[in-house]
């Protein structure tokens, strides 16, 4: 990784107040170091770290994912109930979602147009709406 990469994800670490430890910086560098928005498994980034050469385990890239998404960092997206892809864009947006080959993408916010949401049970309220759109290839 170059040095502007590390200074990027070190940057964003110190951003949401998390200690840069060796493998977060890592990590990090390899999720935001391009200045890119990214969706990630855990699975992905681990082979990413891998390739790139960082030594770190498969349960420490999960466990700083959850550090990541409970700074407020990255934004967890929840498929078939047990697959979660990590989006470093953590904005409000639609993604699409490739059955084929597993792959989730942004989809253009500006399109989707909700005009209703069904009313919360009593006692509760809705903490955010997640749109993933499923596509097949034609």
């Amino acid at each position: 990784m170059s040095a502007t990469e590390t200074q990027r994800g070190s940057k964003w670490l110190s951003g949401a107040g998390l200690r840069p430890t060796r493998q977060r910086v890592a990590l990090a560098s390899l999720l935001v170091g391009d200045g890119k928005h990214r969706h990630v498994t855990a699975e992905s980034l681990y082979l990413a770290a891998r390739d790139a050469g960082e030594k770190v385990s498969l349960a420490t890239v999960y466990n700083t994912l959850r550090a990541f998404c409970e700074a407020g960092l990255l934004r967890e997206i929840l498929l078939e109930g047990t697959k979660s892809y990590f989006d470093t864009n953590v904005t409000d947006h639609p993604h699409f979602f490739w059955e084929d080959d597993q792959t989730l993408i942004d989809a253009p916010k500006e399109q989707l147009e909700i005009s209703r949401l069904p009313e919360a049970p009593a006692g509760a309220r809705v903490s955010k709406v997640d749109v993933v759109i499923r596509l097949r290839r034609a």
